[in-house]
């Protein structure tokens, strides 16, 4: 049966994709959860138009996060944690506390989810940490984490 997706469902596509699918599926899942319908005329004319608006929006995406990557490139993050006098922090710095950090020092509202941070830092120094804005822009962020005081004994 070929069918309209009215919102994206993986792995068969995306919103305004027009898909072949067994009849079961479509009449059973598909169509009565409100993820599609059936394709007749009225239909793929209308999955042309989400197409069309979803191409729209997927390239104000890329552009947007294009400019974020422009904004980020050759900026250096700092963050002040404390730290003992040989260097490892008392805590760490983790996604979280980096997507604060920029927010605050680039004024470039980023979710913590974009960080590519394998283990949270845990010492003093500089660190590139990846930052995945859209699936085709990515950008190096440099972090500095800096002792903020003295250690308490």
């Amino acid at each position: 049966m070929k069918i309209v997706l009215l919102s994206s469902v993986q792995p068969l596509g995306r919103k305004g994709d027009i898909c072949e699918v067994a009849d079961g599926y479509a009449q059973n899942y598909l169509i009565p959860k409100g993820l599609a319908v059936k394709a007749n005329k009225g239909s793929i004319a209308e999955a042309s138009a989400m197409k069309r608006a979803r191409e729209l929006q997927d390239r104000r995406r890329l552009e947007e996060a294009r400019e974020m990557a422009e904004r980020l490139t050759g900026k250096k993050i700092v963050i002040l944690a404390r730290a003992s006098e040989a260097g490892r922090l008392f805590g760490s710095v983790n996604a979280s506390a980096l997507a604060a950090a920029v927010g605050e020092q680039t004024k470039v509202a980023l979710p913590v989810s974009i960080f590519e941070l394998a283990e949270p830092i845990k010492e003093l120094g500089v660190h590139t940490v990846r930052a995945r804005l859209h699936e085709e822009v990515s950008v190096d962020v440099s972090v500095e984490v800096a002792a903020s005081d003295a250690p308490r004994s």
